[in-house]
C-alpha cells in the first residue's frame, strides 16, 4: 500500500511539473488552448507509464499499449495542429474563463492547469491496474475490450476525417456536414470517444481491483454529453449555421449513430 501511495506521489509531481511548464508557455503565447495538447499527450505519457513500468511485459500487455499510443498519439496530434493552425486565437471556452478569472487570471489559470494534471493521474489509473495485471494469458475481458478499443480508435479516425474533408471542400461556414457518420450522429466523433473509454474500463476489469475504476469512463461521458463536449459543440454550431443546424437537430441523433427521423 506505501508502495503504491509512493508511485501515485512521484507521478502526480511530474504531471504538476510537466503542467507547470504548459502554464508558463501558454502565459507567454497568450493562449490557454495548450492545455489541451498537453492534456492529450500527459495520458500518453502516464497510461503508457503505468502499462510498461510496473510488471513484466507480455504479449497482452504490449498490443494494449500499442492499440492506446495510437489512440493516444493520434489525439496529442490532432489537438496539437488545431491549436497551431488557430493561433493566435484562442478557443472560445479559455476566452470565457478569461472573463470569469480577471484580475485574478494569472492564479485561476495556474490552478486550472494543475486540475488537469489531476484529472490526468486520475483517468489513467486504469493502465495502473491493467499494467499490474498478473495474469499473462488473454481474459474474455480483455479481447472485448480491446475489440471495443480498436472499433473506437478507427470509427474516431473516420469521424474526424470526414469532417476535415468536407471543410475542404466547403466554402461556406453555414452548411452542415451531414456526409458518412454525421448522417446518423451530429457527434460521431465524441461517440466514439465513449467507446474508447469503455473499452479501457473492461480491459482494467480483467486485473484484481480493476473494477472499481467505473468512473474513468463515467466522468468522460459526463463531460462529453453535459460540460466541455456536445453543449459548447452545439452552441457554437447554432451560431455559425443557424436554421440549417436546427433542421440537423430535429432529424439526427445527437450522440448515439440512428437512422434519420426524417425522410
Amino acid at each position: 500500500m506505501l508502495d503504491s501511495f509512493l508511485f501515485f506521489l512521484k507521478a502526480t509531481g511530474a504531471m504538476m511539473l510537466l503542467f507547470t511548464l504548459a502554464w508558463c508557455w501558454a502565459r507567454a503565447c497568450n493562449n490557454y488552448s495548450l492545455v489541451d495538447a498537453f492534456w492529450a499527450a500527459g495520458l500518453l505519457i502516464m497510461g503508457l507509464f503505468f502499462l510498461l513500468a510496473l510488471s513484466p511485459w507480455n504479449g497482452s500487455k504490449l498490443l494494449i499499449a500499442l492499440l492506446f499510443l495510437c489512440w493516444s498519439g493520434r489525439l496529442t496530434w490532432h489537438l496539437s495542429y488545431r491549436i497551431a493552425k488557430a493561433h493566435p486565437h484562442e478557443d472560445r471556452r479559455y476566452e470565457q474563463l478569461r472573463l470569469v478569472w480577471k484580475e485574478k487570471e494569472a492564479l485561476y489559470s495556474f490552478l486550472f492547469f494543475q486540475a488537469q494534471a489531476g484529472s490526468v493521474i486520475l483517468l489513467t489509473i486504469p493502465f495502473f491496474y491493467i499494467g499490474k495485471n498478473p495474469h499473462p494469458s488473454w481474459s474474455r475481458l480483455e479481447i472485448a475490450g480491446c475489440f471495443l478499443l480498436l472499433l473506437g480508435i478507427f470509427g474516431e479516425a473516420i469521424a474526424d476525417h470526414q469532417l476535415a474533408s468536407f471543410k475542404k471542400r466547403t466554402s461556406s461556414p453555414k452548411i452542415v456536414c451531414e456526409e458518412g457518420l454525421w448522417k446518423y450522429s451530429r457527434h460521431p466523433n465524441y461517440f466514439f470517444e465513449m467507446i474508447i473509454w469503455m473499452s479501457f474500463y473492461l480491459l482494467a476489469s480483467s486485473a484484481p481491483g480493476g473494477w472499481t475504476t467505473l468512473y474513468a469512463p463515467a466522468i468522460i461521458i459526463f463531460l462529453l454529453i453535459k460540460v466541455t463536449g456536445i453543449p459548447p459543440a452545439e452552441a457554437a454550431s447554432l451560431q455559425s449555421k443557424g436554421d440549417a443546424y436546427r433542421k440537423y437537430q430535429e432529424k439526427t441523433s445527437m450522440f448515439i449513430p440512428w437512422f434519420s427521423q426524417k425522410s
